[in-house]
C-alpha cells in the first residue's frame, strides 16, 4: 500500500475515533469487557499500559504524537 494511501487511512480513522484523553487504557478495557457499547477510542497511553493492554488480549495501535501533529 503506498505511504499516501495509509496516511489517508490513518487520517479517516483519526477523525472518527471519540478522543478519550488519557482514560484510553481504562476505557479500552470497559470495551474490551461490553461495559459500554463498541466505538472506535483514542487517546494516550503509556508503554507499559499498552503492553498490559495486549497481554489482556486487548487490540490497540500505538501510532505515536508525531501522526497527530501530521496535517492532510
Amino acid at each position: 500500500m503506498p505511504a499516501q494511501s495509509m496516511a489517508d487511512i490513518m487520517a479517516r480513522l483519526y477523525a472518527k475515533a471519540d478522543d478519550v484523553g488519557d482514560r484510553f487504557p481504562e476505557e479500552a478495557r470497559r470495551i474490551h469487557h461490553h461495559e459500554v457499547p463498541l466505538r472506535t477510542i483514542r487517546g494516550e497511553a503509556s508503554i507499559q499500559e499498552a503492553l498490559e493492554l495486549l497481554e489482556e488480549g486487548i487490540a490497540v495501535l500505538p501510532v505515536g504524537k508525531r501522526f497527530k501533529e501530521t496535517k492532510h
